[in-house]
């Protein structure tokens, strides 16, 4: 993900989202950008975090629309050690445009192998 932004707020933890995505394999995969509904809430003595993209606005002209269907990211702290969480996410993304499978299920691994690091080096600082 190379950038989020908040495109319209409706409550205090519910708003319209923008997640952007770098090309990936020397540009054969166009950069994405997804616009998600995204509601976030404390879950016992965690967060929860639930969302799924819209058709909302218009798709700039060099990026992909992709969609992200139904999906979630939950966070708890461990009981044995509180200082750390465990971070579980569930989702189920359709890249959208032309490409073979083979080549969604490679940068999809490598983009989140990106992501989870780059939060954990975010989270450290």
């Amino acid at each position: 993900m190379t950038t989020m932004d908040i495109v319209e707020k409706y409550q205090e933890n519910c708003c319209v989202m923008r997640y952007t995505t770098a090309g990936q394999i020397l540009n054969i995969i166009a950069p994405r950008e997804f616009i998600d509904f995204s509601c976030t809430t404390n879950y016992e003595d965690g967060l929860l975090s639930c969302g799924y993209s819209l058709d909302y606005g218009e798709v700039r002209p060099s990026f992909v629309r992709g969609f992200n269907h139904p999906c979630g990211w939950f966070c708890f702290p461990l009981t044995d050690n509180p200082r750390h969480s465990l971070l579980v996410g569930f989702i189920q993304t359709d890249l959208r445009g032309m490409l073979p499978q083979s080549v969604v299920d490679t940068a999809m691994a490598g983009t989140l192998i990106n992501f989870y690091s780059d939060l954990r080096k975010a989270l450290k600082a």
